[in-house]
Parts: structure tokens; C-alpha cells; sequence
């Protein structure tokens, strides 16, 4: 659950009500199988996907895979810097002191290169997304809103597809397979059975919280004005003030801050590693690639109106469904590998729900399009 995926949830909640609340609980079956594979890939190989890929396939194909994700990623960190910079911006911190106050944080974080670290920090901040969101709902109440409705206009399928592209995307799946790999490759006495049962618990709570999150920001936007710009701090203090109390955009920025940061860190392993393990070179090299990313991102958002985000983060999303394909395409295939995986390969009905719960992600991507 990051900044974009937030401003998302916050759209869909201003402009449908409580409408979309049924897909975004749906979209846990999809995120659970999608992310159960990456992990099952980590823990079979004890290796990331960049690194299977180049292994089984190229160093092309594995570049081919990494590369636009990593290009993404760096329009990705615009728009993580931009929530935290508007959530502090709530509190009166201007944009030119935040950022790098987050850039540094992150930096520090970076700098220690150990994951369980960085897990430790997560699992900290992860609560404070829960806690933030749910007292804006609390401000706001709970309403007698229509939670079903569905419609085949334009600009109901768009929304539909950003918040499909808000909660799985390319760097989750190198994020996945690598720290699982990294962390269950130092507990040498963890069988592998015991290892993918503890995963796919993780997975399916993660799968869960993460939509759930997406249902409380829905559903405490629910009397916004659908013009509210969520990427500025004084249009969101005048939208939530108005229904929600004067607490409320507190509230708010505490959330889009923690999910912010929260997303900077996973996106900065998950690019990296996909791009180190794609290159060849170890993992040492991740710093690189994170200040590659980071700093054009972060010296944008500083100079450049936050704001002025706002109309590109719903299609950052849907084109983050699109640039899916081709992670998602081979990792299906190497799981279902004897060769990479042995006997934790893809049983039948594994690919079946895999092919099934990723067909169904991508199609909104292309109907978005279209």
C-alpha cells in the first residue's frame, strides 16, 4: 500500500462512494496467488527472479525484464516522495525540507543493506497505515452508501484498472522472491515445507491488509469532492475538514506519510535487487541503482509543485498493470519448472489459479487502454 495506490483508493472513494469496496476486497484472490508464486520461487531456489531469469533464460531476457520496471520505478519514487512530502506538508513542513528529511531517512535505511532491517522498520510503520486511515473513517463515519455497482463506461473501467495497477505491481514480484529468498536462506534449519506454509500465511495476511487498507481510504473519502486534489495538502485540508472534522487531515497525512515511506523502501529493494541479479553483479551494487533511481525523483519533487502530479498518478497505475506482462508471463513459467523449482513446481491446479489470477489483472490494463 503506497502513496499512489492511497491517492488512488481516495479517488475511487470521492468520485463511486462506497461502490468499488466489493473489487477492491475481490482483488485479495489475485494479489494471493501472484505474490504466493514469487515467494515459492524464493524459497525453492534461494534465489531472486532477476537472477533465475538470467540463469534459465539470458541476461537479456532477464535485463528485458528488469530494465522498464527500473525506468518505472523512478516515476514511482516521484510520486512516494510527493505523498510523504504533501502528508508533512499537513503539519506545516514545506516540500524543500521534507523531502530530503525522507530522502535521508530512506538513504540511512538503504546504507545498512541488511533486509531484516528493513523488515523491522515495515512491520513498525505497517500499523501506523491501519491507524492513520481508519480514524479519518471513524472522523468521517461510516454511511449508508451502496456498496455494489458496476458499469461498462470509460471512466468506470479506468478506475477499475488503477486500482488493479494500486496493489500489484512488477517490483512486488522481485521484492517478494528475493527477500524471501534472503530470509529463509538464513535459517539453514527451516524445512522447505515448513518455510512455504509460514510464506503463504504472510502472503495471504499481507494480500488481505493490504485491500482492507484500500477499503477504509475508499470508504473515508466517501464525501469528498470528486474534483479534491489529493496530491495537494490545502485541497485536501478543505475537502476533509468539510465532512470529517477538523483532525481529520491529520489523520490523512500520518497514513499517506507511513505509506509512503513504506512503499520507497520495498520499491528501492525490489528495483534493485531485480536489477543487480539481472546484471550478474552482487548485491553490494543495489546502492547504485537506488541513487540512480532515487535522486532525479527526489530533486524533482522538490523543485516541482506536488500538485501537479495529481492527473498522471492514476495513469501511472494503470500503465504499472501493463508493465506486469513480462514479469509475471516468465515467472508463471518458472514455476511451473521441475528444473528450477523440483518438487515445489506449480501442481495443476497452482497454474490454473496463477494463469487465471494474472489474466485477470492484466485485462483491465489492456480494457483501460482500449
Amino acid at each position: 500500500m503506497d502513496a499512489s495506490s492511497t491517492i488512488g483508493a481516495a479517488e475511487t472513494g470521492a468520485v463511486l462512494k462506497y461502490s468499488l469496496v466489493w473489487f477492491l476486497l475481490l482483488l485479495t484472490i489475485p494479489l494471493y496467488f501472484i505474490q504466493e508464486v514469487s515467494g515459492r520461487i524464493g524459497i525453492a531456489t534461494g534465489k531472486g527472479l532477476g537472477e533465475i531469469i538470467r540463469e534459465r533464460y539470458s541476461r537479456k531476457v532477464s535485463l528485458a525484464m528488469a530494465l522498464p520496471m527500473a525506468l518505472t520505478d523512478v516515476l514511482t519514487y516521484a510520486v512516494e516522495y510527493a505523498g510523504a512530502a504533501v502528508g508533512l506538508a499537513v503539519f506545516g513542513i514545506p516540500v524543500i525540507v521534507s523531502v530530503p528529511i525522507i530522502f535521508t531517512a530512506h538513504l540511512l535505511l538503504m546504507l545498512g543493506r541488511k533486509y531484516e532491517q528493513a523488515e523491522r522498520v515495515l512491520l513498525f510503520i505497517s500499523p501506523i497505515l491501519f491507524v492513520g486511515f481508519a480514524l479519518v473513517l471513524v472522523e468521517s463515519g461510516i454511511k449508508p452508501y451502496p456498496l455494489f455497482y458496476f458499469s461498462l463506461s470509460p471512466s468506470f473501467v479506468f478506475l477499475l484498472a488503477a486500482n488493479v495497477g494500486a496493489v500489484v505491481m512488477p517490483f512486488m514480484l522481485f521484492f517478494q522472491a528475493s527477500a524471501t529468498a534472503i530470509k529463509y536462506s538464513t535459517r539453514r534449519f527451516v524445512p522447505k515445507r515448513v518455510a512455504i506454509n509460514r510464506i503463504r500465511m504472510e502472503t495471504a495476511v499481507g494480500a488481505l491488509a493490504t485491500e482492507l487498507l484500500m477499503v477504509l481510504v475508499e470508504m473515508s473519502m466517501a464525501g469528498a469532492d470528486p474534483s479534491t486534489n489529493f496530491l495537494s495538502p490545502q485541497s485536501i485540508s478543505k475537502a476533509l475538514s468539510s465532512f470529517a472534522g477538523p483532525l481529520s487531515p491529520i489523520f490523512f497525512g500520518v497514513g499517506l506519510v507511513a505509506a509512503a515511506f513504506l512503499a520507497l523502501v520495498v520499491i528501492s529493494l525490489g528495483s534493485a535487487w531485480g536489477v543487480v541479479e539481472a546484471l550478474g553483479v552482487g548485491r553490494e551494487k543495489t546502492f547504485i541503482v537506488y541513487i540512480l533511481e532515487s535522486v532525479p525523483a527526489a530533486l524533482a519533487i522538490s523543485l516541482v509543485p506536488t500538485q501537479e502530479l495529481a492527473n498522471a498518478v492514476l495513469n501511472l497505475l494503470v500503465f504499472l498493470v501493463l508493465a506486469l506482462v513480462g514479469p509475471g508471463v516468465i515467472q508463471g513459467l518458472i514455476s511451473s519448472d521441475e528444473k528450477v523449482m523440483g518438487d515445489l513446481k506449480n501442481t495443476r491446479l497452482q497454474s490454473l489459479l496463477y494463469w487465471a489470477s494474472l489474466a485477470f489483472v492484466l485485462v483491465f490494463g489492456f480494457l483501460a487502454i482500449f
